[in-house]
């Protein structure tokens, strides 16, 4: 039996797995709010007390740098340390891993359903990429060795913005004037979305409704610009949504002459799924992607994909402590 984690700065998703020929089985599974709790240790100990599981091995993947089996997450207050988890769950050793990483370990596992195609590109061997968009913004890569694909995790999501025309640079120097540096995850992320909005917004190219002043301050404001962006019931909305997903395709292209990834740019994290209309306009994200200058024919190359299965991260975590306690 295998415990998973994925570990989010909104929600920490568990797994209990089985092994069934040779593969991570998911059993059950559950979802608390990260916030609501101390520690990772704090919702473990939770698990052990209403499950009381038999486990041989676990593996958690956490948003943040994780080194040396510890991580101080960015988006939570939290200080995870591997061995302190071994005596809450009665193992030898407890696997931590990027969240990102886990996500990579993951594609392996992905179906034709499971993901939805935003350029079919060539498909050839080589290095994979994925670039994921949530509560932050994640960034890994897969070495293709010759045999396998070999995942390793980045901190690429808080690389410098680079604005690509007169608009972005812009939107850099607002956001400048905030937070001093201004990193990809500044802008490509939920948070990043508001950004994009408000400068917009502050910057007199677009109105505010009351209608929609009144949304944003009843609900949660990255859900309420992207859906009311997709529904175009707001003009100033729509246009947060487009720079979004024009610039999350810059970001998305970088990443793939970062790792050469002619074997595939996979788009991770809960909010590619869920604005996948706009990012399927072909003047938006792809447009971007290629946008690569000398490089623009080998990027037009490289299929790209939006991952619809929320489980992969958790599903690449257990297939993480498999291999390890293989």
């Amino acid at each position: 039996m295998i415990l998973a984690g994925d570990i989010g700065g909104t929600h920490a998703r568990i797994g209990l797995f089985e092994v069934r020929g040779g593969a991570p089985a998911l059993v059950s599974e559950v979802v608390y709010p990260s916030r609501e709790y101390s520690g990772l240790d704090a919702i473990l100990k939770r698990v052990v007390d209403e499950q009381h599981p038999a486990l041989t091995a676990a593996a958690f993947g956490i948003a943040g740098p994780v080194h040396e089996g510890r991580v101080r997450t960015p988006n939570l207050p939290w200080e995870v340390d591997a061995r302190a988890l071994t005596p809450v769950l009665g193992l030898a050793q407890v696997a931590l891993l990027n969240d990102l990483e886990a996500l990579a370990y993951g594609i392996h596992l992905l179906g034709a359903d499971d993901v939805a195609v935003l350029s079919p590109g060539k498909e050839a061997a080589g290095n994979r990429a994925v670039v994921a968009a949530g509560t932050g913004l994640g960034v890994a890569g897969l070495i293709w060795d010759g045999q396998i694909h070999r995942p390793f995790a980045t901190e690429g999501g808080h690389a410098d913005f680079a604005p690509r025309n007169a608009l972005e640079a812009e939107l850099m120097l607002h956001l400048a004037k905030r937070f001093g540096r201004v990193s990809n995850e500044r802008v490509v992320c939920g948070a990043g979305l508001v950004n994009i909005y408000e400068f917009l917004r502050d910057t007199g190219r677009g109105d505010e409704p009351a209608w929609l002043r009144e949304r944003l301050a009843a609900d949660d404001r990255a859900k309420v610009i992207s859906t009311t962006g997709l529904e175009r019931s707001s003009e100033l909305c729509s246009r947060a949504l487009d720079l979004f997903a024009s610039i999350y395709g810059t970001v998305a292209g970088d990443v793939a002459l970062y790792f050469l990834a002619t074997g595939g740019m996979y788009l991770g994290g809960g909010i590619a799924p869920k604005v996948l209309a706009r990012l399927q306009d072909p003047a938006l994200f792809q447009a971007s992607f290629v946008d690569k200058g000398r490089l623009r024919s080998l990027v037009e190359q490289i299929p790209v994909r939006v991952v619809l299965d929320d489980r992969v991260g958790l599903k690449g975590a257990a297939r993480a402590a498999l291999r390890g306690a293989s």
